[in-house]
C-alpha cells in the first residue's frame, strides 16, 4: 500500500510542478505573443500593455494569448476574441469608428477651440472699434440748443 502511494506521489509530483511553474512555449510563439501583447491594453492598469503590466489579469491575458497562438489561431483571430471579450478598450490603438470618433477627433477639437480662444484673447481692441458716424442735422441742432442753454445766465 505504501509503495503504491509513494509511486503515485513520485509520478504526480512532476506534473504538479509543471502546472505551478507555468507552460513554456516555443520561441517563435513566445516572440509573436510578446508582439501581440504590446498592442493589447491591460484593463486593470489602463495605461500599460499586457506585456508591461504586473496585474494578475494581465498575466491571465498573456497566458490566453500564448495558448491561442499555440493552438494555431492567427493574430487577427486573437485580436477579435479579445475585442469581443473586453471591447475596443482593450486595444492600445482603437479603430476609427463612430463610437471612437471623439477619441480620435477630441484632441483636434480641443486644439481648435484653444486656438480660437487664444486668438480672441490676443486680438487688439482697435480692430473691434468702428469709426464714429457723423451727427445728423437734427442731432447738431439739438446739441447747439443745449449749448445755448448752458451759456445763458442763470
Amino acid at each position: 500500500m505504501r509503495a503504491s502511494i509513494l509511486a503515485t506521489i513520485l509520478v504526480m509530483s512532476p506534473l504538479a510542478c509543471a502546472q505551478t511553474a507555468g507552460q513554456t512555449f516555443p520561441p517563435d510563439i513566445e516572440e509573436a505573443a510578446r508582439d501581440l501583447g504590446k498592442s493589447l491594453r491591460c484593463v486593470v492598469c489602463q495605461n500599460q500593455s499586457i506585456e508591461d503590466s504586473g496585474a494578475p489579469l494581465a498575466a491571465d491575458m498573456r497566458r490566453m494569448v500564448r495558448e491561442r497562438l499555440a493552438a494555431g489561431e492567427s493574430r487577427q483571430q486573437i485580436m477579435d476574441y479579445m475585442t469581443d471579450r473586453y471591447g475596443n478598450f482593450v486595444l492600445l490603438t482603437p479603430p476609427f469608428q463612430t463610437d471612437t470618433l471623439l477619441l480620435w477627433l477630441g484632441p483636434l477639437l480641443f486644439a481648435a477651440i484653444a486656438a480660437w480662444g487664444w486668438l480672441a484673447y490676443l486680438r487688439p481692441a482697435s480692430a473691434v472699434s468702428h469709426d464714429p458716424q457723423p451727427l445728423s442735422k437734427s442731432e447738431i441742432a439739438s446739441l447747439q440748443e443745449r449749448m445755448k442753454q448752458e451759456e445763458a445766465p442763470r
